[in-house]
């Protein structure tokens, strides 16, 4: 009964969000009040009704009611109750149930925390949010109906990917969601603003909490899925340009681009056609990045739902998402122009910089993701692009992105005037340069070229980005949350920019076969292969092993990596074992067995490699305090930004 009420209320959910996609916008266009109030509270309805399906589904799988099919296919009834939770979102239909879950509570929020907004803009952009529901709803409801029963009901499931069977992975893919889905609410504004014809300073701080809300989330979601990938799969790495790991970079890359980009709107009134495209690109790349998974086209550690027939449904609906909008956006973005100018080294064309090289490299990511599937869709010579393309262009636009922000830092609105800044730029780079001399000749030695001058721009970005903060309290002025989520943002980028050309420049690793008591030496430190027992946990069973390992001669830590069998798919993953240090990570993961006691064994010394998840916490924590800044909040503060947008502005 409780699985009938779900798939009612689902249905429902649909009706409701037509009602939502067509009242309140024909009573923005006619000004009707009532019409337009309608959207808010068929906002929230939907949101509630939906919940409620969400919650039908998850008792379903906690109680293990093997009459649903898809409580059958995804879980069993020896799950831990945490991985029976995320069995409701680990797999195609429930992973799509979550996505219109978060899609609708954003919905939601909009409708609870917009009142600072017009009537009419709040009206539309519910609208838009109610039809980007109305063809996910139909997609759950017509494919991918997470309800269906099974008559007669099995006596237990077939258990979950155990790739997904981590607390890591519980909680990646709502973090995910989050972003992706938190990029509708931008992509709303985008649309809403493109059918007004307006775009202005207080639409752009309207619109910037929600990007910064969504891109903490995206930050959070990707570092999530790289440190489970970290210790999970044994490759020892942060990032192995696997498709779909870049099929959330890009949104990520095109949401940062938009939030810079949405300052400059907000400070100086430019940029405003850019603003709003990049609004629409940050979204229809989420889009995509759930068509690539979902459809099928994709092979990928992550793709755990492929069937064609959905994925054109899918494609249809990115179609007339995408299209439609870039439509309107050719149609109405002359209508947004920007009257204000800027000199080429005033913060303004800086942060142009940033988002023109933030774009260059989605777009680098793009072709390197796609360009295999456009190869083998027009039948022509199936090609492979494999880690080369990404690593031989990547990272240069990731040093020029880092001059410019260590640069741009220090430059004024509309007038650059750096030259007022020089003390601060020299005293910085000449920071920056020691701490590079430090690390590199007194720590690590020598290493490539590309990796000292990261080193370098790393420790650039940080201290440059102090300098305001420090003269600000020095001269008792007011620090905004906006300013402190900026600079711990941006310290957050030099300690990944730091940690990421280390750790790719100094990593030794080794892979070997051992029996019990052989050892492999990693220069100053070796890895002894002391024993070898069973484990058994309460879905699997394995291997558990010692490994020793010894920094000139005298042991430093002890390492257990793991092999597990589980039972129900027959089906073998690694558990890595890992000592984490201030500087580095002592790695070990084991691989086949070679018979004869013998095993196959990654080793691996890597270097500042939890700084990269470190840093990517500090840029969302960043995010988070900016997006707390009260002035986001407030009407009035929205009105006085677009009234004085377009008067000089020399530093903030």
């Amino acid at each position: 009964m409780i699985p009938e009420l779900g798939h009612y209320a689902l249905i429902l959910a649909l009706a409701v969000a037509l009602v939502q996609a067509t009242l309140p916008m024909i009573g923005a266009q006619r000004g009707d009040i009532r019409l337009m109030a309608l959207g808010r509270t068929a906002a929230l309805t939907q949101a509630f009704l939906i919940i409620l399906s969400f919650a039908a589904l998850t008792e379903a799988f906690v109680t293990s009611d093997f009459s649903l099919a898809m409580v059958v296919a995804n879980s069993h009834s020896a799950k831990p109750l945490l991985y029976k939770l995320s069995g409701v979102w680990g797999n195609h239909e429930g992973s799509m149930m979550l996505w219109v879950l978060i899609l609708a509570v954003f919905g939601a929020a909009v409708a609870l925390f917009g009142e600072n907004l017009p009537d009419g803009l709040r009206a539309r952009v519910l609208g838009v949010q109610a039809w980007i529901g109305v063809g996910f709803l139909a997609f759950i409801l017509f494919t991918s109906n997470p309800f269906l029963r099974l008559s007669p009901a099995p006596p237990d499931g077939n258990g979950m990917n155990p790739l997904l069977q981590d607390p890591g992975l519980a909680f990646h893919p709502p973090l995910l969601y989050l972003g992706y889905v938190g990029f509708s609410v931008t992509f709303a504004f985008a649309i809403a603003a493109l059918i007004e014809g307006r775009v202005d300073a207080a639409w752009a701080r309207w619109v910037r909490p929600w990007t910064l809300a969504a891109w903490c989330f995206l930050t959070l979601g990707i570092t999530l899925g790289s440190w489970w990938s970290y210790y999970i799969l044994g490759w020892g790495g942060f990032w192995f340009w696997d498709p779909v790991e870049n099929a959330s970079l890009m949104p990520w890359l095109a949401g940062t681009a938009l939030l810079h980009s949405a300052i400059v709107v907000e400070k100086r009134d430019a940029l405003k056609s850019w603003t709003v495209l990049l609004a629409i690109l940050a979204f229809s790349l989420s889009l995509l990045g759930t068509f690539l998974v979902r459809s099928g086209v994709l092979t990928s550690v992550h793709a755990f739902a492929q069937d064609p027939a959905r994925g054109m449904f899918i494609l249809a609906f990115l179609v007339i998402m995408i299209g439609g909008a870039l439509t309107l956006y050719s149609w109405r973005a002359p209508l947004l122009k920007s009257p204000a100018g800027f000199e080429g080294t005033a913060r303004e064309a800086f942060l142009l910089y940033n988002n023109i090289l933030l774009v260059i490299a989605a777009l680098v990511v793009f072709i390197g993701t796609l360009a295999p599937l456009v190869n083998d869709a027009l039948d022509m010579q199936a090609i492979s692009v494999g880690p080369g393309w990404f690593t031989s262009s990547f990272p240069y636009l990731v040093l020029a992105l880092a001059v410019m922000v260590a640069i741009g830092i220090h430059s004024a609105w509309k007038r650059g005037q750096l030259g007022q800044y020089r003390r601060r730029l020299l005293m910085g780079a000449g920071i920056a340069v020691v701490i590079g001399a430090v690390v590199v000749l007194g720590v690590y030695g020598a290493g490539p070229w590309r990796s000292v001058i990261g080193i370098v721009l790393g420790s650039w970005i940080i201290v440059s980005s102090l300098f305001d903060p420090i003269d600000r309290l020095r001269r008792k002025l007011s620090l905004p949350r906006a300013i402190i989520g900026m600079t711990i943002a941006h310290v957050g980028l030099g300690v990944c920019v730091i940690a990421i050309s280390t750790v790719e420049s100094y990593t030794v690793e080794r892979d070997v076969a051992l029996g019990v008591g052989e050892t492999v030496a990693l220069g100053r430190y070796a890895y002894r292969f002391d024993s070898l027992q069973p484990v058994e946990g309460p879905n699997y069973d394995g291997v558990r092993a010692q490994v020793t390992v010894l920094r000139d001669g005298k042991p430093m830590a002890v390492l257990h990596p793991e092999k597990r069998n589980y039972w129900v798919q027959r089906s073998t993953m690694t558990e890595a074992g890992i000592h984490s240090r201030w500087n580095m990570d002592l790695f070990a993961a084991l691989g086949e067995d070679l018979q004869g006691g013998r095993w196959s064994v990654r080793a691996q010394l890597r270097p500042l490699i939890d700084y990269v998840w470190l840093a990517a916490g500090l840029m969302a924590l960043g995010g988070a305090i900016a997006a707390s800044d009260r002035r986001y909040r407030s009407r009035e503060s929205a009105a006085t930004a677009a009234s004085t947008a377009s008067t000089p502005v020399e530093a903030t």
